[in-house]
């Protein structure tokens, strides 16, 4: 089994918490905060725990916002799309269309979680990946949530389309007001990279465009801000039809 190291307080308890991944092992800064609610959800998993120094932490996670504490994983268990769409309705994916930033990833993942997305579908090239430095920048969020990785986000989108799901690509470009659309029915949204957008074959296949409404002349909202107006959008209106 390939294992890799998660890092960081949230990713670290969150990935014990969730069970969806392999734990084999925790380490604990021997210099730094004690962590008890890691050692307890260790415990509970039978899993040993280590006392070494920050700087081993840092060696074996590659990074110093380790906060003191990492665990030896297997790699993140991504979801295929039947999976996806076997989600009980009213269907809402995130599609990413090349987002490379771990934190623009983490981000969007983590406003998803909370926004109640069903899962999230990323390319396989051109973007970033369920690594642990998503998992740190969602605080821990990647851990609870359904990633599928695709070959060709066309053809996924295709497959969705087919199965009555409606695309909808996040554009400053687009005509129609994410308040002026109807987001109750099965849903994906697009949000594209952070600086060329959703590409011109992706946008080709979207159903529609829509834009988020902005008062200041300047450049849009960054791809992790922008997809957390729309996100939070969908759930506003989705309990307001469960409230009528």
């Amino acid at each position: 089994m390939k294992t890799e190291i998660l890092y960081g307080l949230h990713p670290v308890s969150e990935a014990l918490r969730a069970g969806r991944r392999t734990c084999l092992e925790i380490f604990i800064a021997k210099d730094g905060a004690r962590f008890p609610e890691v050692t307890a959800l260790a415990q509970t998993r039978h899993l040993p725990v280590h006392t070494v120094s920050a700087a081993q932490i840092a060696g074996l996670s590659g990074s110093e916002s380790h906060q003191g504490v990492a665990a030896r994983v297997g790699e993140y268990p991504l979801v295929d799309m039947e999976t996806l769409t076997s989600t009980p309705s009213p269907l809402f994916l995130l599609l990413l269309d090349g987002i490379v930033d771990p934190q623009n990833m983490g981000a969007l993942i983590r406003t998803a979680l909370c926004a109640g997305v069903s899962g999230v579908i990323f390319p396989k090239d051109r973007s970033a990946s369920a690594l642990p430095s998503v998992s740190k920048a969602s605080a821990g969020a990647m851990e609870h949530m359904k990633l599928a990785m695709v070959t060709n986000l066309t053809t996924a989108i295709q497959k969705l389309k087919q199965d009555g799901v409606w695309i909808a690509g996040l554009d400053k470009s687009g005509d129609r007001s994410i308040y002026d659309t109807d987001w109750t029915g099965a849903t994906a949204i697009v949000i594209g990279g952070e600086e060329k957008g959703i590409r011109p074959l992706v946008r080709k296949h979207c159903d529609f465009l829509v834009s988020i409404p902005q008062k200041a002349d300047i450049n849009s909202l960054n791809a992790s801000a922008a997809g957390a107006v729309v996100m939070y959008e969908v759930l506003r209106q989705r309990k307001a039809v469960i409230l009528q």
